[in-house]
């Protein structure tokens, strides 16, 4: 009978800690109308602390961090519908209103995808370096459909010892900034992420085409454009993207690859002050 117990006691606990576990963690700060920090790939809600700071105009601050990285325990695929899910569920659940999403790369998809489903609750956008359809661009011509889990370049990432691993991120992460000391940073992201959220993820990201959504956005934005691997290149790819996103500013960012919040933080800074200045003065 004792056993029984136990085995109960232990079924209970481990469905309770199945209910509780999550796609995103939100760490919360300050006061005011609510901004949602959206990182990348891999990064932490805390790589936009520094923005935060720089800001100034001041809000309750939301850093959003997914499943899968910087240590958070790994969900079930697919990964990112069920990210997008949690964040929508988020805002609601905490009844957010007036919001600003600041988002980085994948965090801009789900900027896009979070303006697109709750209209009425978010008022403004920066979107820094981010693509709503990256298989456009590296992928052109290929179908989503094209593109699944099981699949020889996905089973050869998932085979890659740790070196190996290490040296293929690493060749990523020196194309992903100017900023050489930023490098390691970038590198240790990826190598704490869990391999299959890491791989199979990026399959999710790749499958996106959220251009069809942009014409029903209402939320003014901001668009940060870095100029890697050339500004005329940068600057076409996202007005031929952003095309049928109403109420936007184009702005590209000098001297600057994937991650401009390292690479020209200030002027990053002046350009989204500016631009949340003119939307909380109504202009």
């Amino acid at each position: 009978m004792k056993t029984l117990s136990y085995i109960f006691v232990f079924l209970l606990s481990f469905t309770i800690a199945s209910a509780q576990s999550s796609a995103i963690k939100v760490e919360v700060s300050g006061s005011g109308d609510p901004i949602l920090f959206l990182p990348g790939f891999t990064n932490p809600g805390s790589i936009f602390k520094e923005t935060a700071a720089h800001l100034a105009i001041q809000g309750q601050n939301h850093f959003v961090s997914y499943a899968g990285f910087n240590n958070i325990p790994s969900i079930a695929m697919p990964w990112y519908d069920t990210l997008k899910e949690e964040l929508i569920s988020y805002v609601q659940a905490n009844d957010l209103q007036n919001i600003t999403l600041i988002a980085h790369s994948m965090g801009g998809n789900l900027a896009v995808d979070l303006a697109a489903a709750l209209p009425d609750q978010i008022s403004s956008m920066i979107l820094i370096d981010s693509l709503p359809c990256m298989r456009a661009v590296m992928m052109p011509g290929v179908t989503a459909d094209k593109l699944q889990y099981d699949s020889p370049y996905n089973n050869q990432m998932l085979a890659m010892d740790a070196e190996q691993f290490k040296q293929s991120v690493s060749f990523m992460a020196n194309n992903m900034t100017n900023d050489k000391e930023k490098v390691q940073t970038l590198v240790d992201w990826m190598l704490q992420a869990d391999r299959k959220t890491y791989v199979y993820g990026y399959t999710d990201l790749l499958k996106l085409d959220l251009r069809p959504q942009l014409a029903n956005i209402t939320a003014k934005t901001l668009i940060l454009g870095a100029t890697f691997p050339t500004l005329e290149m940068a600057k076409a790819t996202l007005q031929n993207q952003y095309d049928e996103l109403p109420n936007k500013t184009i702005t590209m960012i000098p001297d600057s690859k994937h991650f401009i919040m390292f690479d020209q933080p200030e002027l990053m800074y002046d350009h989204i002050n500016t631009f949340l200045a003119d939307e909380f003065h109504g202009n």
